[in-house]
C-alpha cells in the first residue's frame, strides 16, 4: 500500500491526515500515446512545444507517481510566455477507451513582465475507467503575472493525481483556480515557493464529492521573499459517503519580513454520511509577519432551505442555489464565460 501526499510536518497519527494510503492505486501497465488533446493559443509571443526540461519536485505526491511522470509521460508540453498583454492558452484533454491513461508533464515559463492565462481541462466519457497522473511546473520570472485554471471533470470510475509546483521571483504573481469535481480518488499536491520580494501566490479551489469519492488536498506555501504574500481559499460540498482531506501549510521562512499568509477552508456537508477532515497549519521562523488560518465544516441551514423553498423551489433546486452562492466568489475569478457556464452546468449535474 503506497503512502501518498505526505504533509511537510508530521502531526499526530490520531488525526489520520498525515498522508493517504490507497489500496487500489493500480498504475496502468501499458501507456500508449495520448491523442485526445487540443492545444490552442500558440503565437509569436507564446511558444508551445514538447521540450520540457528536467527538474525535481520539492514535495509532490510521492516517489512512485513522480517517477512515472518523469519516465513515462505520454504528453509533455512546455509553454513559454513572452507577451506583456494577456493571452489565453487552452489545453483540453479527453479520456476515452482508446486514450484511457494520461501521464502529462506541463511546464510553464513566464519571462520577465509577461502575462498569460492557461486553461487545463480534463474530461472523460462516462464509462471509461481512466487514469490521470500529471505534473504542472510554473516558473514566474520577475514581474510576471500568470493565471492557471485547472478543471477536472473526469468520471467517478477514474483516478486523478496531480502535482503542482510554482517558483515565484520578485514581484511576480501566480494564481491557480482549481475546479475539482472528478475521479473516484482525486489527490492533489500544490506547492508554491515564494522566493522573490513582493511575490504573490493565490490559490482558489472548489470541489464537489458524491457517492464514494475521495479528495485529498495538500496545499503548501513557503514564503522567503520580503513582503511576499500567499492566499489560499477552498470551498467544497460533499454528499452521499464522499470524503475530503484538506491539509494547508503556510511556512514563513527566515528572511520573509512583512510577509502575509492567509488560508480559509470551508466544507458543506449535504448528507449525514459524508466526512470532512481539515488540518490548517502555520509555521514561522521570522518576525514581522502576518498569518491567518481557518477550517470549518457545516450543514446547510434548515431556515435558509425553507426560505428558498417557500419561493417555489424544490429541495434539490434550493441545494444547488446555495452551493452556487457559496462558490460564487471563486467562480467570479473565471473570466472566460463559456468555461464558467460549463462549470455551473457541471455543478448542477453533480448535485442531481
Amino acid at each position: 500500500m503506497e503512502k501518498l501526499n505526505e504533509t511537510p510536518v508530521r502531526t499526530s497519527r490520531n488525526f489520520l491526515i498525515n498522508n493517504i494510503k490507497l489500496e487500489s492505486l493500480n498504475l496502468p501497465n501499458v501507456i500508449d500515446d495520448f491523442k485526445n488533446v487540443e492545444i490552442l493559443g500558440e503565437s509569436s509571443k507564446i511558444t508551445i512545444d514538447s521540450n520540457v526540461s528536467d527538474f525535481n519536485l520539492t514535495y509532490g505526491l510521492g516517489d512512485l507517481l513522480t517517477r512515472q511522470v518523469k519516465e513515462q509521460a505520454n504528453k509533455s508540453v512546455r509553454i513559454v510566455v513572452d507577451n506583456k498583454t494577456n493571452k489565453d492558452v487552452y489545453m483540453n484533454f479527453y479520456l476515452d477507451e482508446d486514450n484511457s491513461a494520461l501521464i502529462d508533464n506541463i511546464q510553464i515559463v513566464a519571462n520577465e513582465g509577461t502575462k498569460a492565462t492557461i486553461v487545463l481541462k480534463y474530461d472523460s466519457n462516462e464509462s471509461v475507467k481512466a487514469f490521470h497522473n500529471g505534473i504542472i511546473n510554473v516558473l514566474a520570472k520577475d514581474g510576471a503575472d500568470i493565471s492557471v485554471i485547472v478543471v477536472n471533470f473526469i468520471n467517478r470510475y477514474s483516478n486523478n493525481f496531480m502535482s503542482i509546483e510554482n517558483l515565484l521571483n520578485s514581484d511576480s504573481k501566480v494564481k491557480f483556480t482549481i475546479v475539482d469535481f472528478g475521479g473516484n480518488n482525486s489527490v492533489i499536491n500544490y506547492y508554491s515557493n515564494l522566493l522573490g520580494n513582493g511575490s504573490d501566490s493565490r490559490l482558489n479551489t472548489i470541489y464537489i464529492g458524491k457517492e464514494n469519492q475521495l479528495f485529498d488536498l495538500n496545499y503548501i506555501g513557503e514564503l522567503r521573499g520580503e513582503k511576499s504574500n500567499i492566499d489560499i481559499e477552498v470551498q467544497g460540498a460533499l454528499k452521499d459517503t464522499a470524503k475530503k482531506h484538506f491539509k494547508g501549510t503556510i511556512d514563513f521562512k527566515k528572511g520573509c519580513k512583512k510577509a502575509k499568509g492567509n488560508e480559509n477552508e470551508y466544507c458543506m456537508l449535504l448528507s449525514d454520511t459524508a466526512k470532512s477532515l481539515g488540518l490548517p497549519m502555520l509555521l514561522c521562523s521570522e518576525e514581522e509577519i502576518e498569518g491567518n488560518h481557518s477550517s470549518a465544516v457545516g450543514k446547510i441551514g434548515e431556515k435558509e432551505l425553507f426560505y428558498i423553498m417557500s419561493r417555489g423551489f424544490t429541495l434539490k433546486q434550493a441545494l444547488k442555489l446555495m452551493v452556487r452562492a457559496k462558490f460564487n466568489n471563486i467562480l467570479s475569478s473565471i473570466k472566460i464565460d463559456e468555461l464558467k457556464e460549463q462549470v455551473l452546468d457541471e455543478i448542477d449535474k453533480r448535485l442531481d
